[in-house]
């Protein structure tokens, strides 16, 4: 065990504490879901320094249970596009519970996913539900689905900060993913990630998230709140 360190980062003044704090959330509150994207390219680097953000996430036991695995070439985001809609076409056909149906009418979902091959990346997250070592014997990971999932969030955070948009598509099932990126049967795909530029016509459902009385309990000295 590598003995611990020191971490002595610089404490803020109340009201700079403060103004980062509302700052941050004024920036992710302009935050949406995009599913129309500009071809324009975006270097690799940028696309390298968003996974490393995400790599930044806590997780059990330090095993870091992810791997992200991203996607330019056209012939690749064809492919993914076409399996992707395929297991579409089977959810909205009838695979897809009515109540789940419903829900979606809101946002004006279908089948039909063009995004998978205009944004000049996608981005794979990865669930390690066991890691191996290189004698080919299993590792035991903890903790893996809550852990990739903050990755993820953290992925998400990233692109907006870095003035680009994204979109969680979550095709069931996923596997597809696993042949078409030749990944191994120890990680399970989680979250398909188109990054890019907004299209210049892009629109998106007119949505409120709940104020904060419907997500905050607070417990004070003056009792719960």
């Amino acid at each position: 065990m590598k003995p611990p360190i020191p971490y002595r980062p610089a404490r803020l003044s109340e009201t700079e504490v403060c103004s980062r704090a509302r700052q941050t959330f004024l920036d992710l509150d302009q935050r949406r879901s995009v599913r129309a994207f500009r071809p324009d390219p975006i270097p690799q680097q940028v696309i390298a320094d968003l996974i490393r953000a995400a790599s930044t996430a806590p997780s059990g036991a330090h095993r870091q249970p992810w791997r992200f695995v991203a996607v330019s070439d056209p012939s690749v985001k064809a492919r993914i596009r076409l399996a992707a809609e395929a297991e579409e076409r089977e959810n909205y056909g009838g695979r897809m519970p009515p109540d789940w149906r419903e829900a979606l009418e809101p946002i004006g979902t279908s089948w039909q996913k063009p995004y998978l091959e205009v944004a000049p990346w996608l981005v794979v997250a990865f669930a390690e539900n066991y890691s191996l070592d290189p004698d080919g014997s299993r590792r035991k990971n903890y903790y893996v689905r809550e852990s990739v999932g903050i990755a993820c969030g953290l992925f998400i955070a990233a692109v907006h900060q870095a003035g680009l948009a994204t979109l969680t598509h979550t095709p069931s099932p996923l596997r597809f993913l696993n042949e078409i990126l030749g990944r191994p049967g120890n990680e399970q795909p989680m979250i398909l990630f188109p990054v890019g530029y907004p299209a210049e016509d892009a629109m998106v459902p007119d949505l409120r998230r709940k104020a904060l009385e419907d997500v905050a309990v607070w417990f004070t000295g003056s009792g719960r709140g």
